[in-house]
């Protein structure tokens, strides 16, 4: 199970002090190293086209850097312990560095919100997140409600793995099912088939949902019996990144993992579904 090692980026946001938070659950349960990580951007990610002087400009970056560090140290400095955590401070782009720190280190993780203050802050999902999901090639943990599911009691006891039954299907149920045995928790399978009723000029045999599930839970089965586990399937029409989190959220899942593919090959792109999925997810989100 890769989950020696976890990258933590954080941007000293209450959003980062939730994925703290989950990471020191992480480490409490598997024994996970945390980096955490801030990265600390140009010059001119800040300041742009302003005419500022270079000395003037240098000690600005210069007391900034410094705020970091000390903000860097006091971070959940009562929580993350020195003996498992290392804080490490890098100038950059942050997407970047992020992805390059972890995969320097060996990440099996990286825990980051989806969005918080500065860099993070862009839109519904971060840009920052998205890049580091789309570039990374470790598994990334994100949710919108990233820090309010860390507020409470943090459980690992029932893990959801979505797939599609495409290229990314066999990696996404083996990581699911290594961290559910490593965890002690239960695993369910998801799958969400598109809606096709009510096309305009199109007839659909009455029964096609239930056509559609027998074939799904057959290639399953056949998948699962490659794979050489076994674990419940629930099936279900609609518009998919709605119906994976209902899935999810009926079966009460502490954690969700889907496909993402790898940044080397012709999947690197983010599937088309994922952004969303993790938008409207009840809990966290590991991108594999």
């Amino acid at each position: 199970m890769p989950l020696s090692h976890i990258v933590l980026p954080v941007d000293f946001s209450e959003k980062s002090e939730g994925a703290a938070r989950y990471a020191e659950a992480l480490h409490e349960k598997f024994g996970s190293r945390i980096t955490l990580l801030h990265v600390l951007p140009p010059p001119h990610y800040e300041f742009g086209a302003m005419e500022v002087g270079g000395s003037v400009l240098e000690e600005l970056f210069r007391n900034r850097a410094e705020q970091a560090r000390k903000d860097l140290d006091e971070f959940e400095s009562g929580a993350l312990q020195p003996e498992f955590t290392d804080r490490v401070l890098i100038e950059g782009d942050p997407a970047a560095s992020i992805v390059k720190a972890a995969h320097e280190r060996g990440a099996g993780l990286i825990v980051m919100p989806t969005h918080g203050y500065g860099t993070f802050r862009r839109f519904i999902l971060g840009s920052v997140t998205a890049k580091v999901l789309h570039d990374a090639d470790c598994p990334v943990c994100t949710g919108v409600h990233l820090e309010e599911h860390a507020a409470g009691a943090i459980r690992f006891e029932r893990v959801a793995a979505a797939i599609d039954l495409g290229p990314q299907t066999e990696r996404t149920l083996m990581w699911a099912r290594r961290f559910a045995d490593s965890a002690g928790a239960d695993l369910k399978i998801l799958h969400a088939t598109p809606n096709l009723e009510g096309r305009a000029g199109e007839y659909f045999d009455p029964d096609w949902r239930r056509h559609v599930e027998a074939s799904v839970r057959e290639d399953v089965a056949g998948l699962l019996s490659r794979l050489g586990f076994d674990a419940p399937l629930a099936v279900d029409s609609g518009e998919v990144p709605a119906t994976v989190c209902e899935l999810a959220q009926e079966w009460k899942a502490d954690v969700l993992v889907i496909g993402r593919g790898s940044a080397a090959g012709v999947f690197g792109r983010l599937r088309a579904n994922a952004y969303s999925i993790i938008r409207q997810s009840h809990c966290p989100v590991v991108s594999v």
